[in-house]
């Protein structure tokens, strides 16, 4: 079981919030492709017997590339890789690139899974954002979708924005709950440090919001996603009972995945690759047969880590088992007493070899995982 993941590194405008490796200038498309495409040839033997299970085509946004060019990467894979039948392939769109033309096409080309950048329906908040398309276009795209097969979409949000008020986060979620889509992904925002807001941020333009505010507002889009039939599977992501997004789950899992393109993240079980993030570079590096990546071999203590960190964002939690069995790892006695103080306060359960954590402890996730990490300095 393995996944593979496209970079495709090309946006109609930069989004005030997003740190992903993108260019407005989509003149070199054409090449990056193609070097897509090439590059897909020379690690055709990276994930050796492994079925594909899932792939995501991810960016960026991917729903600006001509079909032809969709099709060319797709066909490829599919001559290279060992792809199930049952693969689920994802998208990910804007609101304003989706057409009747181009969700007949997706379609056809075996797209079954849509993943919506909607952000918010509040038409101030989009414009803040820098987001290209309007409230109303949202949900005309999701209604057109629907009209045209798609019966697996998740919507994503974003709660936090500077601005926004429990009333706003509120209004959002019943206009997502009135489209019923299959998946939801609400994500608090994070101001990066190399995008628009991470600059007004430096200069003083803008402020996050109170973390006292981004509890609360956690807290109301758990609780509605819950109450209204959604399963909160990871810190971020909400789904319908058969719903879970596989490819993501994979992730979390530690299944192996290749990714492609710029600035692409590959994994193999022991190591990690990170793609160079430039398009020229890229191109050029690929056509030579060279694969432009650096390479980091992971240690048992960096996988151990990297699995406490994953695992405590699910709802499965962090199996001990699990650690045992493949790491043949046990918790020191100074990190038992650490998850024993944890349960006492309410922040985890232990439900067998599990340890899960309370809607109260996925608030500091990050920073309880980072208190059980191992110490990977040399």
């Amino acid at each position: 079981m393995a996944g593979i993941y496209l970079h495709i590194p090309f946006c109609r405008k930069a989004c005030h919030y997003c740190d992903f490796h993108f260019s407005t200038n989509r003149q070199n498309e054409s090449e990056v492709v193609h070097a897509m495409v090439r590059e897909i040839e020379l690690r055709r033997n990276y994930l050796p017997g492994e079925a594909i299970e899932t792939i995501y085509i991810g960016g960026g946004t991917p729903s600006l590339l001509k079909p032809s060019h969709l099709e060319f990467l797709l066909n490829t894979i599919d001559k290279n890789f060992i792809v199930s039948s049952s693969c689920e392939i994802t998208l990910e769109a804007n609101p304003d690139d989706l057409s009747e033309d181009s969700l007949l096409t997706f379609r056809d080309l075996g797209i079954n899974r849509l993943s919506i950048g909607i952000q918010t329906f509040n038409e101030d908040l989009l414009r803040y954002l820098n987001r290209s398309h309007s409230g109303s276009q949202a949900v005309d795209t999701f209604r057109l979708a629907r009209s045209h097969g798609f019966n697996n979409i998740n919507l994503d949000l974003i709660f936090g924005i500077p601005g926004q008020t429990l009333q706003m986060v509120d209004d959002d979620l019943q206009q997502v709950l009135s489209l019923n889509p299959e998946h939801i992904s609400a994500y608090a925002l994070t101001i990066e440090e190399r995008t628009v807001f991470g600059n007004w941020f430096k200069k003083g333009k803008l402020q996050p919001v109170a973390e006292e505010l981004g509890a609360a507002l956690f807290q109301m889009v758990s609780d509605k996603l819950t109450a209204a039939g959604y399963r909160h599977y990871e810190i971020s992501n909400y789904a319908r009972p058969g719903f879970l997004s596989r490819h993501n789950s994979n992730y979390w899992k530690q299944v192996p995945y290749l990714g492609i393109g710029p600035g692409a993240h590959s994994f193999d079980g022991i190591s990690r690759q990170a793609n160079i993030s430039n398009n020229h570079l890229y191109v050029k590096n690929v056509n030579q047969g060279v694969i432009p990546a650096t390479v980091e071999k992971l240690s048992r203590e960096n996988r151990i880590n990297e699995y406490i960190m994953t695992s405590l964002r699910t709802d499965t939690g962090l199996d001990t088992k699990f650690l045992q069995k493949n790491y043949d790892f046990h918790f020191s006695p100074a990190q038992q007493q650490l998850i024993r103080n944890w349960q006492s306060l309410g922040l985890l359960t232990v439900d067998d070899s599990r340890l899960i954590l309370t809607r109260q402890g996925k608030l500091l996730a990050d920073r309880l995982a980072a208190d059980l990490f191992l110490d990977t300095r040399e």
